[in-house]
């Protein structure tokens, strides 16, 4: 069994920053889970903006949020996070928290197997 709980989403003006954060709970070891940050915006299809691999040492993101977002995991707390600088009106959705056994997922989000509720990230202009 396998909880994935985000955190962090809250209003922001544009330019703004901020942290999301993304417990996990398994029976296994976190670091046997790639990690993924995922955003859904009204009417639209969820996209991946960030993954991570199971130790940390590769990252990926999409065009449209490289040199702003960076994502983190620290393997000994069960936790992910999402650092969100320079924030658009476009960045506005709701951002999920996924974990892949065995990693290989990257930003497909088909490859994830766990997912959390969800936060909400509104960037006012």
């Amino acid at each position: 069994q396998v909880q994935v709980e985000e955190s962090g989403g809250d209003l922001v003006q544009v330019g703004g920053s901020l942290n999301l954060s993304c417990s996990v709970s398994t029976t296994f070891r976190f670091d046997m889970y790639a990690m993924g940050w995922f955003r859904q915006a009204s009417g639209k299809e969820r996209e991946g903006v960030a993954s991570i691999d199971l130790n940390a040492r590769t990252t990926r993101y999409p065009d449209s949020v490289k040199g702003r977002f960076a994502i983190s995991r620290d393997n000994t707390k069960n936790m992910v996070y999402l650092q969100m600088n320079r924030l658009e009106p476009e960045d506005t959705g709701m951002y999920y928290c996924a974990a892949a056994f065995g990693g290989g997922s990257w930003l497909r989000a088909a490859g994830y197997n766990y997912w959390g509720q969800g936060t909400e990230v509104i960037v006012s202009s």
